[in-house]
């Protein structure tokens, strides 16, 4: 009777093990995790635990796969197809929806260049900091053409280009039309004819000449055509923008509930044109707080199915470069109509919150409007007013405005969010795009109250969409594993400061809330920055690790981030049903990112001009300098007065031989016994400026005379 028993539970595990496998290897399965898959497979309870049994046996015999708690047949596992991220440094990532991306070493890019779409073979054995891939196959080129700077001349008519995209190690092999000719420096377009030569190089012929790199004034003409940003509008576009007219009329502020009484003002950067948001903040007799986040209602404007719509989706956002933009909307309506300017009228969807004494959320409720505002302030003048050195009619206001922004950090910090804001290093340029200085705008209280409202206004936007059951895009941003954060660890240590053996998030508070008064602050916050991922947007709401909510978005820019537009359609129900969001997401992560390359790279370009003018000046002026990365090959350093991060190679610190100690995250030489380490204060000469490969060469110098010793540690 038992072996009878028996035969019929193996019989059953048999045929539940055959079940499982047909399902997994069918074409339409996709990886998923051990609770799905009794849903999928109709498991009855009884046989939910024989079931773990065989997906336990079957991953130990190497036939399933298991990756972030989802099974996959492991052969259908190792081949992903998918778009490769770049990053400037060589190295990319591709994204695996079964589980988490994948890094793909710069040795194993295979002349993939950012965009292109891929087939990737992943490495079965994930390490702690996640999978790695090869690229085995490009499957669809994501450009005809590169932006390149010319290097040299090859043989009589052929000249040779270095493009970013491609790095130094792969150049391009130019031939422009007969009678051309081209100089060292020229900025090019290349149109693309063979990806890899015989001589392992990609050929081309020329689109057009930009201009030399030593012209600044093309700077961000040649970022956009590297980084084919759309700039500029169609004629139907503008054309739209302009039906709208200056003014708000009549017709437009029906059916709108009219704030035009209440007292709002906008406070923004010097240099701002387009003013999205204003704030209107006033007590009752009970010391509630009534908070009015008023933002322009740019959805009445760029309707779904215009052309003002179709290219609004193709910017994604606002890119922002020193002394100029790429604005994602036309003028005519990003500095008109949909810019909150003073003492006119302007469309507005307001966030009308009110919070108790405590700074808790009592009530809200979120309105079409319409507003006037009293008063454009910068930052510098609102804070001119709060330190009582200028007058103000809303002197009374922003120091209402002060109460709540020191309530609403309390909250914060109570449910966990780590505070990271630092100083921003502004440069400065004339208007032929040469830099003229970096300016530091430190973030004052008028900067955290501006942010502390428009966070508050992107919560109650995405907590209000999901009560009512509504699909959006969160502004999503992953919780870092504890291995990513080995490096701030051992760098926070070196800095002086204490840390238990195994840090919590609370410890992480801790720390950031004791070195607010430290000069540190800034190289603390930059490594912990470093060592979190990027926030990205996502109809799949996992959270924010960084601000610690479980609902956010973003709202409160919809001149600038076309994510925005989308909640703005969303609240007022005028999201058409074809929308897709889950694409939508993905195009508006990516233009961010490349984005931010853009504006990164024209920075760090105008950076090296800045230090090009002091080392025509002086070839030997000494440069402070601050440690910010030791590894095991070199030793990274940022020079303050340009902002500007650098690094050498351990053979050129210095005459010894410098041995890396990874506990400590310091270089120790055996002869001398010099120690660098995370932190240190050094002094530097700059050698070498390539303009073309935005690389520096350095040297390190003893201290000026006038100059106190170097410190190690604070």
């Amino acid at each position: 009777m038992k072996s009878r028993r028996k035969k019929g539970e193996h019989k059953l595990s048999q045929n539940l093990a055959k079940s499982l496998l047909q399902f997994i290897q069918g074409r339409r399965y996709k990886p998923a995790t051990y609770e799905e898959l009794v849903e999928q497979l109709a498991v009855a309870s009884v046989h939910k635990e024989r079931l773990k049994e065989i997906l336990d046996r079957l991953t130990e015999e190497k036939v399933l796969m298991l990756q972030n708690n989802k099974y996959a047949i492991l052969s259908s596992a190792v081949l992903i197809t998918g778009t490769i991220s770049v990053h400037p440094k060589g190295f990319g990532f591709v994204k695996n929806e079964a589980g988490p991306d994948v890094f793909i070493p710069k040795q194993r890019l295979k002349d993939a260049v950012d965009g292109d779409e891929v087939e990737i073979e992943v490495d079965p054995n994930v390490s702690a900091k996640g999978p790695e891939g090869t690229v085995v196959a490009i499957l669809k080129r994501s450009r005809t053409s590169l932006a390149g700077t010319i290097v040299g001349k090859s043989g009589r008519r052929h000249y040779t280009a270095f493009s970013p995209l491609l790095g130094a190690d792969k150049l391009i092999l130019l031939n422009p039309s007969k009678g051309i000719v081209l100089e060292e420096g020229d900025r090019v377009i290349c149109n693309i004819t063979s990806w890899n030569n015989e001589s392992d190089l990609v050929e081309a012929t020329l689109g057009r000449r930009i201009g030399n790199i030593s012209d600044p004034s093309i700077d961000v003409e040649a970022a956009v055509a590297e980084f084919e940003l759309p700039d500029g509008f169609s004629v139907e576009a503008i054309e739209e923008a302009k039906v709208y007219g200056k003014r708000v009329s009549v017709k437009d502020v029906k059916n709108r509930v009219d704030l035009t009484g209440f007292e709002c003002v906008t406070i923004d950067p010097d240099t701002a044109r387009d003013y999205d948001d204003a704030i209107s903040l006033t007590r009752d007799e009970q010391g509630n707080y009534h908070l009015g986040v008023h933002i322009a209602d740019v959805a009445h404007y760029v309707r779904p199915g215009t052309h003002l719509d179709s290219e609004a989706f193709e910017h994604c956002n606002t890119t922002y470069f020193p002394g100029q933009c790429i604005p994602m909307l036309p003028e005519e309506l990003s500095n008109e109509l949909c810019s909150l300017k003073a003492n006119v009228k302007r469309l507005t969807q307001s966030v009308l919150a009110v919070f108790n004494p405590n700074g808790d959320l009592i009530r809200y409720e979120i309105k079409r409007t319409v507003i006037k505002s009293r008063k454009r302030f910068t930052y510098k003048e609102a804070m001119a007013v709060l330190e009582k050195k200028e007058k103000s009619s809303h002197a009374a206001l922003l120091e209402r405005m002060v109460e709540l922004c020191h309530l609403l950090k309390k909250k914060r910090f109570e449910r966990g969010s780590i505070d990271v804001s630092m100083a921003e290093n502004a440069l400065i340029v004339n208007n032929k795009g040469v830099p003229l200085r970096i300016e530091r705008i430190e973030y004052d209280i008028t900067h955290q109250m501006i942010e502390e409202f428009m966070l508050k206004a992107n919560e109650i936007a995405a907590s209000h969409l999901q009560s009512q059951g509504k699909t959006l895009i969160y502004r999503v941003h992953e919780q870092p594993t504890s291995e990513s954060f080995k490096d701030f660890y051992a760098f926070a240590r070196n800095l002086g400061f204490q840390l238990p053996a195994n840090p919590t998030h609370r410890d992480i508070q801790s720390l950031f809330k004791e070195a607010k008064e430290s000069p540190l602050l800034g190289q603390l916050s930059v490594s912990f920055i470093r060592s979190m991922r990027l926030a990205s947007y996502s109809p799949d709401n996992i959270g924010h690790y960084g601000l610690a909510l479980e609902h956010y978005c973003h709202f409160t820019s919809p001149i600038r981030r076309y994510t925005d537009l989308i909640i703005q359609r969303l609240l007022c129900n005028e999201l058409p049903d074809h929308c897709d969001l889950d694409a939508i997401a993905l195009k508006c992560s990516e233009k961010e990112r490349i984005s931010f390359r853009a504006e990164n790279s024209v920075k760090v370009l105008k950076k090296l001009r800045m230090a090009g003018t002091y080392f025509a000046e002086d070839p030997n002026r000494p440069y402070q300098a601050a440690i910010t990365r030791i590894k095991p090959f070199a030793l990274f350093f940022e020079v303050s007065l340009f902002d500007l991060e650098a690094s050498l190679h351990i053979s050129e610190i210095g005459k010894d031989y410098f041995e890396f100690n990874p506990h400590g995250m310091t270089l120790r030489g055996s002869r001398t016994g010099k120690t660098y380490s995370v932190g240190q204060t050094i002094f530097v000469r700059l050698d070498k400026i390539n303009y073309v490969l935005q690389q520096t060469e350095w040297s390190i110098i003893p201290p000026p005379p006038t100059c106190p010793a170097p410190k190690k540690k604070r």
